[in-house]
Protein backbone atom coordinates (compact mmCIF):
# COMPACT_ATOMS: atom_id res chain seq x y z
CA UNK A 1 0.00 0.00 0.00
CA UNK A 2 1.55 3.50 -1.05
CA UNK A 3 1.99 5.73 2.17
CA UNK A 4 2.89 9.52 2.05
CA UNK A 5 6.06 10.10 3.17
CA UNK A 6 6.29 13.87 2.56
CA UNK A 7 6.41 16.94 6.02
CA UNK A 8 2.34 16.29 6.95
CA UNK A 9 2.11 19.88 8.43
CA UNK A 10 1.49 20.90 4.83
CA UNK A 11 -1.65 18.27 4.68
CA UNK A 12 -3.38 20.08 7.43
CA UNK A 13 -2.17 23.80 5.65
CA UNK A 14 -3.72 21.75 2.71
CA UNK A 15 -7.16 21.82 4.57
CA UNK A 16 -6.84 24.57 6.09
CA UNK A 17 -7.12 23.19 9.74
CA UNK A 18 -5.24 21.40 12.52
CA UNK A 19 -5.20 17.75 11.36
CA UNK A 20 -2.99 16.68 14.47
CA UNK A 21 -0.86 14.62 12.58
CA UNK A 22 2.00 14.98 14.90
CA UNK A 23 0.89 14.66 18.17
CA UNK A 24 2.46 16.50 21.23
CA UNK A 25 4.08 18.92 18.38
CA UNK A 26 0.38 20.26 17.60
CA UNK A 27 -0.21 21.53 20.53
CA UNK A 28 2.47 23.89 21.05
CA UNK A 29 3.54 27.15 19.14
CA UNK A 30 5.74 24.95 17.20
CA UNK A 31 3.31 23.66 14.92
CA UNK A 32 3.87 25.44 11.49
CA UNK A 33 0.23 25.86 11.29
CA UNK A 34 0.83 28.53 13.71
CA UNK A 35 3.00 30.60 11.96
CA UNK A 36 1.86 29.26 8.20
CA UNK A 37 -2.46 28.68 8.35
CA UNK A 38 -2.40 29.32 4.31
CA UNK A 39 -2.11 26.35 2.14
CA UNK A 40 1.29 25.02 0.67
CA UNK A 41 3.21 26.37 -2.06
CA UNK A 42 3.81 29.40 -4.59
CA UNK A 43 0.23 30.71 -4.75
CA UNK A 44 -0.79 29.37 -1.05
CA UNK A 45 -1.83 33.22 0.39
CA UNK A 46 -4.23 33.72 -2.45
CA UNK A 47 -5.38 30.33 -2.12
CA UNK A 48 -6.92 31.31 1.21
CA UNK A 49 -9.55 33.59 -1.19
CA UNK A 50 -10.76 31.46 -3.50
CA UNK A 51 -11.76 28.90 -0.56
CA UNK A 52 -15.02 30.83 -0.41
CA UNK A 53 -15.78 30.38 -4.20
CA UNK A 54 -15.21 26.38 -3.83
CA UNK A 55 -17.94 24.08 -6.18
CA UNK A 56 -19.77 21.47 -4.74
CA UNK A 57 -17.85 18.88 -5.80
CA UNK A 58 -14.21 20.88 -4.62
CA UNK A 59 -16.54 20.71 -1.02
CA UNK A 60 -17.28 17.28 -1.32
CA UNK A 61 -13.74 16.39 -2.44
CA UNK A 62 -12.09 18.14 0.41
CA UNK A 63 -14.51 16.87 2.76
CA UNK A 64 -13.20 13.04 1.83
CA UNK A 65 -9.28 14.25 1.63
CA UNK A 66 -9.47 15.89 5.23
CA UNK A 67 -11.23 12.30 6.55
CA UNK A 68 -8.48 10.24 4.47
CA UNK A 69 -5.70 12.34 5.98
CA UNK A 70 -6.81 12.38 9.57
CA UNK A 71 -6.90 8.72 9.96
CA UNK A 72 -3.79 8.14 7.37
CA UNK A 73 -5.91 5.83 4.86
CA UNK A 74 -5.19 4.95 1.09
CA UNK A 75 -8.41 5.87 -1.22
CA UNK A 76 -8.61 2.27 -1.97
CA UNK A 77 -8.98 1.54 1.98
CA UNK A 78 -11.63 4.35 2.52
CA UNK A 79 -13.61 3.20 -0.64
CA UNK A 80 -13.30 -0.02 0.71
CA UNK A 81 -14.94 1.35 4.15
CA UNK A 82 -17.32 3.21 2.18
CA UNK A 83 -18.67 0.33 0.60
CA UNK A 84 -18.74 -1.49 3.76
CA UNK A 85 -21.05 1.39 5.61
CA UNK A 86 -23.07 1.20 2.50
CA UNK A 87 -23.77 -2.49 3.25
CA UNK A 88 -24.61 -1.84 7.01
CA UNK A 89 -28.03 -1.14 8.15
CA UNK A 90 -28.66 2.97 9.10
CA UNK A 91 -27.62 6.39 8.39
CA UNK A 92 -24.08 5.40 5.68
CA UNK A 93 -22.26 8.57 6.95
CA UNK A 94 -22.17 7.49 10.48
CA UNK A 95 -21.46 3.88 9.57
CA UNK A 96 -18.03 4.71 7.40
CA UNK A 97 -17.00 7.19 10.60
CA UNK A 98 -17.38 4.00 13.28
CA UNK A 99 -15.46 1.96 10.75
CA UNK A 100 -12.59 4.36 10.82
CA UNK A 101 -12.57 4.89 14.59
CA UNK A 102 -12.54 1.18 15.28
CA UNK A 103 -9.27 0.64 13.67
CA UNK A 104 -6.84 -1.00 15.69
CA UNK A 105 -4.52 2.72 15.22
CA UNK A 106 -6.96 4.78 15.87
CA UNK A 107 -8.71 2.62 19.39
CA UNK A 108 -4.58 2.63 20.73
CA UNK A 109 -4.58 6.50 19.71
CA UNK A 110 -7.88 6.98 21.41
CA UNK A 111 -7.05 5.21 24.41
CA UNK A 112 -4.10 7.35 24.97
CA UNK A 113 -1.45 4.53 24.17
CA UNK A 114 0.15 6.27 21.38
CA UNK A 115 1.07 10.60 20.58
CA UNK A 116 -0.77 10.12 16.96
CA UNK A 117 -2.16 8.01 14.68
CA UNK A 118 1.01 7.54 13.10
CA UNK A 119 2.54 6.47 16.13
CA UNK A 120 0.10 4.18 17.04
CA UNK A 121 0.56 2.82 13.73
CA UNK A 122 4.09 2.09 13.58
CA UNK A 123 3.55 0.30 17.21
CA UNK A 124 1.09 -2.18 16.19
CA UNK A 125 3.51 -2.75 12.96
CA UNK A 126 6.54 -3.47 15.55
CA UNK A 127 4.30 -5.65 17.56
CA UNK A 128 3.88 -3.71 20.52
CA UNK A 129 0.20 -4.66 21.10
CA UNK A 130 -2.19 -7.39 21.30
CA UNK A 131 -5.99 -7.92 20.55
CA UNK A 132 -7.88 -10.41 22.70
CA UNK A 133 -4.47 -12.40 24.03
CA UNK A 134 -3.41 -12.93 20.65
CA UNK A 135 -0.27 -10.40 19.03
CA UNK A 136 -1.17 -8.54 15.42
CA UNK A 137 0.77 -6.33 13.61
CA UNK A 138 -1.95 -5.01 11.89
CA UNK A 139 -3.01 -1.42 12.64
CA UNK A 140 -6.47 -1.74 9.76
CA UNK A 141 -7.50 -4.20 11.91
CA UNK A 142 -11.09 -3.61 13.11
CA UNK A 143 -12.52 -3.88 16.20
CA UNK A 144 -15.52 -4.64 18.19
CA UNK A 145 -17.16 -4.01 21.11
CA UNK A 146 -15.96 -6.39 23.73
CA UNK A 147 -12.25 -6.61 22.18
CA UNK A 148 -9.82 -5.71 24.68
CA UNK A 149 -6.60 -3.86 23.24
CA UNK A 150 -3.55 -4.62 25.56
CA UNK A 151 0.48 -3.61 25.93
CA UNK A 152 2.15 -6.75 25.37
CA UNK A 153 4.38 -8.18 28.64
CA UNK A 154 7.46 -7.74 27.05
CA UNK A 155 7.07 -4.37 25.80
CA UNK A 156 5.28 -2.86 28.86
CA UNK A 157 9.61 -2.73 30.84
CA UNK A 158 10.37 -0.32 27.45
CA UNK A 159 10.52 3.79 28.49
CA UNK A 160 8.11 4.72 26.48
CA UNK A 161 5.55 2.58 27.65
CA UNK A 162 6.78 3.33 31.26
CA UNK A 163 7.12 7.08 31.05
CA UNK A 164 6.20 8.52 27.51
CA UNK A 165 2.74 6.59 27.78
CA UNK A 166 1.60 7.63 31.10
CA UNK A 167 2.63 11.29 31.14
CA UNK A 168 0.55 11.97 27.77
CA UNK A 169 -1.98 9.38 28.70
CA UNK A 170 -2.50 11.58 31.95
CA UNK A 171 -3.47 14.47 30.04
CA UNK A 172 -5.79 12.84 27.33
CA UNK A 173 -8.49 11.19 28.69
CA UNK A 174 -10.31 8.42 26.28
CA UNK A 175 -14.07 8.70 25.02
CA UNK A 176 -16.85 7.45 26.80
CA UNK A 177 -16.93 4.51 24.34
CA UNK A 178 -13.33 2.85 25.53
CA UNK A 179 -12.65 1.91 28.48
CA UNK A 180 -9.10 2.11 29.76
CA UNK A 181 -6.95 0.47 32.74
CA UNK A 182 -3.99 2.58 32.43
CA UNK A 183 -1.61 0.88 35.46
CA UNK A 184 -2.09 -2.34 33.28
CA UNK A 185 -2.10 -0.67 29.74
CA UNK A 186 -5.10 -2.15 28.51
CA UNK A 187 -8.99 -0.85 26.85
CA UNK A 188 -12.23 -2.42 26.16
CA UNK A 189 -14.33 -1.49 23.09
CA UNK A 190 -17.58 -1.40 25.18
CA UNK A 191 -19.67 0.07 22.30
CA UNK A 192 -19.07 1.57 18.71
CA UNK A 193 -19.42 5.43 19.28
CA UNK A 194 -21.68 7.88 19.04
CA UNK A 195 -21.69 10.64 16.65
CA UNK A 196 -21.00 13.33 19.37
CA UNK A 197 -17.97 11.43 20.46
CA UNK A 198 -16.14 11.03 16.64
CA UNK A 199 -14.20 14.38 15.14
CA UNK A 200 -16.68 17.12 14.47
CA UNK A 201 -14.48 18.80 11.88
CA UNK A 202 -15.45 15.73 9.37
CA UNK A 203 -18.57 16.44 7.23
CA UNK A 204 -19.65 12.86 6.53
CA UNK A 205 -22.55 14.02 4.46
CA UNK A 206 -20.11 15.45 2.05
CA UNK A 207 -18.67 12.07 1.80
CA UNK A 208 -21.96 10.43 1.10
CA UNK A 209 -22.36 12.52 -2.20
CA UNK A 210 -19.27 12.32 -3.20
CA UNK A 211 -19.32 8.27 -3.82
CA UNK A 212 -22.54 8.92 -4.85
CA UNK A 213 -22.12 10.96 -8.24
Amino acid sequence: MGRYLGPVCRLCRREGEKLYLKGAKCFTDKCPFERKGYPPGQHGRMAVRRRARMSDFAKQLRAKQRARRIYGVSERQFQRYFDIALQRRGMTGLNLLQILESRLDNVIYRLGFARSRAEARQLVTHGHFTVNGRRTDVPSMLLKPGDVVAVRPGSRKRKYFQETVFEWAEQHKPPAWLDRDLENLTGRVMRLPERGEIDATINEQLIVEYYSR
